[in-house]
């Protein structure tokens, strides 16, 4: 039971991911902004749910399942390269640490969010 929610979670956060992501190429081509979005969403969803102390099958289809498909780390690092291949050294760096300073955030907010609603 735990695999088949792990997957149904997983399943549904890579069509999320999938459907920013094609709204991403169109908004905005040059920069890996759907990327940075997915991931500090994802951060934040997942803060939320530690916060609420989700366990169980809750956290297995929401946590492991939902926000393992839907946020990217291997898509941040290829982002990043690209960007360096390129030579775009500044955006490169801004996206990479506003990438990991943004998630932290996120993570902290939804912590805190999730201790509220689960008081």
């Amino acid at each position: 039971m735990v695999i088949i929610l792990v997957a149904m979670g997983a399943g549904i956060g890579a069509v999320l991911r999938y459907l920013i992501t094609l709204a991403g190429k169109r908004y905005w081509p040059e920069l890996p902004l759907a990327t940075l979005i997915i991931n500090v969403l994802g951060a934040l969803i997942a803060g939320f749910l530690g916060g609420m102390q989700l366990g169980g099958l809750g956290a297995a289809l929401l946590l492991t399942g939902l926000c393992g498909g839907f946020t990217t780390f291997s898509t941040f690092t290829v982002d990043t390269f690209v960007l360096v291949r390129n030579k775009r050294w500044s955006v490169a760096l801004e996206y990479y640490f506003g990438s990991i300073l943004l998630g932290c955030l996120a993570v902290y907010i939804g912590l805190y969010l999730g201790q509220l609603v689960g008081n």
